[in-house]
């Protein structure tokens, strides 16, 4: 295995050129599919509409929508005239997504009507009241300086905005010449992806990414699953995020195989997906498994086409990674751990791993990546068995932080080491475990508790789905511990049993001094569950029971 050296749309063209008549991509939901040259045909008519429209090599365009089939679309026609896709997150609101366009210096904006309670064709138009009075093409807005175009991904029209399908009939009445002369300008180490950071504390940034980058952690990524053309991946997780545009998109393309789209994550939905269309794969956060496992049509559904797929974006329970490889079929699933700025994938198990691995570690390096544990003062390396902080170095690395030279230098040390800001340790055979976040340590009184291993402590309780630890503020010991407890159906608990089931077995300052029953927990677009948050909650809750914190 080698590295790939060339661009999105140099891919993209190799197949559809080699296998033209092959699936790239399929919406079982509405029967809609395009072969690889379908789709290239679409993706060139649609880059030559935007050059039409003024966008040039270096610019930013921003796609704010679910799974809708023209995301791809712009993904790669953007990629082969060298325009930056920002990629933004389907949850913001006005002021996020005011942040996020004059941060990036956004020159053309790309919606869809909205996503749940957020309507986004009257966000954009509160933001940019210009819209309704100046020509398409032609915006002056005194907000945003940069900002010249919005377009609506679909065939509605709305006052000041170009569409899709405007866009990709105007590029296919232009011939290929301005096409052909701006892709021999992209080369594989530009920036094609950018993506900001959850934000969880202060502003988000916008993390740049190179086709070099993504492309090829996303051809590793199917390597460790031993990805071939006859692959059908169940694309659930949301495209905004590098879970799917760089482990999905970026693993199918570079093999040549079919992606099976869900718009939006609904557990029936990719169950009747993967049943109809056969996939052979599927992705998730475990919380997304969870859902699929629990739903009561489960057993209506043949999965059994399914051979692999990824957990990640959030630490796996044991119980869930066992149920989805014996009732899922799922028994060569990987986990992959990383951050948008290592691409994402930084270590990743292989499917040759026994069981007990895949459950219980993140696996080993990705191929052609390094890494290592440090400690976070000194940053000297540490022995296996030591918890420190992850790091890794290799063609993953993001190219830095957008307009931010002082976080860049802080996430990537003078050596080339990204600081991932995970602590985690390293056994004698190169596996490493995540044991929690520096910024998500609990400091109790001068002890420092891992909410990780509190977690997985607690899962030994037969009647817990899912737990989170999250530190509760104490006037008193500056933290306490907090376990926020999703019980199973039909069992009951109460605080108390989950403090005798402790007792004797974990240090007494590790025992969770407030235990809360929840219904689920506050969720970032793509899953993640969001600690701080927690925290936040446990406040409230501890004062609707009219308890002081201690």
């Amino acid at each position: 295995m080698e590295l790939l050296d060339i661009t999105l749309g140099d891919q993209l063209e190799h197949w559809a050129t080699e296998t033209p008549d092959h699936e790239f991509m399929v919406y079982p939901d509405r029967n809609l599919r395009f072969t690889y040259r379908e789709f290239d045909e679409r993706v060139n008519n649609l880059a030559k509409g935007l050059l039409y429209i003024g966008l040039v090599p270096g610019d930013k365009l921003g796609i704010w929508a679910n799974n809708v089939p023209d995301w791809m679309t712009f993904m790669f026609a953007t990629a082969k005239i060298g325009v930056v896709l920002v990629t933004i997150n389907t949850n913001y609101k006005l002021h996020e997504l005011e942040y996020l366009v004059k941060n990036s210096d956004l020159q053309t904006l790309c919606i869809i009507n909205g996503f749940r309670d957020s309507d986004y064709v009257k966000m954009v138009n509160e933001l940019v009241p210009e819209l309704k009075s100046c020509e398409r093409g032609y915006l002056e807005s005194e907000k945003f300086p940069f900002l010249k175009n919005v377009i609506f991904i679909g065939p509605e029209k709305h006052r000041g905005m170009y569409n899709t399908a405007e866009l990709i009939l105007l590029g296919s009445q232009l011939d290929d010449d301005l096409l052909n002369s701006t892709k021999k300008l992209v080369t594989p180490h530009d920036v094609v992806n950018m993506q900001y950071t959850s934000g969880t504390t202060g502003f988000p940034k916008g993390v740049m990414l190179s086709h070099h980058n993504i492309l090829n952690n996303g051809y590793t990524t199917g390597e460790c699953m031993n990805y071939t053309q006859d692959d059908r991946l169940c694309v659930c997780v949301p495209l905004f995020h590098c879970f799917g545009c760089v482990l999905a998109v970026c693993a199918i393309v570079s093999h040549g195989a079919t992606m099976v789209m869900v718009e939006d994550f609904d557990p029936l939905m990719v169950l009747a997906s993967v049943h109809k269309e056969r996939c052979t794969a599927l992705y998730g956060v475990p919380t997304m498994f969870i859902a699929e496992l629990h739903h009561p049509m489960f057993d209506m559904f043949d999965l059994s086409s399914l051979r692999t797929g990824i957990m990640a974006g959030a630490p796996c329970p044991i119980d869930t990674m066992n149920q989805v490889m014996d009732k899922m079929y799922m028994k060569e699933i990987i986990i992959v751990y990383g951050l948008t700025e290592s691409s994402p994938g930084m270590t990743a198990t292989r499917i040759a791993d026994p069981p007990e691995i895949r459950s219980t570690t993140v696996g080993k390096a990705f191929p052609f990546v390094d890494v290592k544990v440090v400690n976070p003062e000194s940053g000297e390396e540490l022995k296996p068995g030591e918890q420190g902080e992850l790091c890794c170095k290799g063609y993953n690395v993001m190219k830095g932080y957008y307009k931010n030279p002082e976080a860049t230098a802080k996430a990537i040390d003078k050596d080339g080491w990204l600081h991932s800001g995970d602590l985690g340790v390293r056994d004698e055979e190169g596996y490493f475990r995540v044991t929690g976040r520096i910024k998500d340590m609990i400091i109790r009184g001068g002890e420092n508790i891992y909410p990780r291993e509190i977690e997985n402590f607690l899962y030994g309780m037969p009647e817990i789905q899912s737990v989170e630890v999250a530190g509760v503020p104490s006037p008193k010991y500056g933290e306490q511990i907090g376990a926020f407890i999703k019980l199973k159906q039909d069992v009951s608990l109460t605080a108390e049993d989950v403090r005798d089931y402790c007792r004797g077995q974990i240090a007494r300052y590790k025992i969770p001094k407030y235990v809360f029953f929840v219904d689920e927990y506050p969720m970032t677009a793509s899953g993640k569950i969001q600690k701080y948050k927690l925290s936040q909650l446990s406040l409230e809750l501890l004062k609707q029971e009219g308890i002081e914190p201690i």
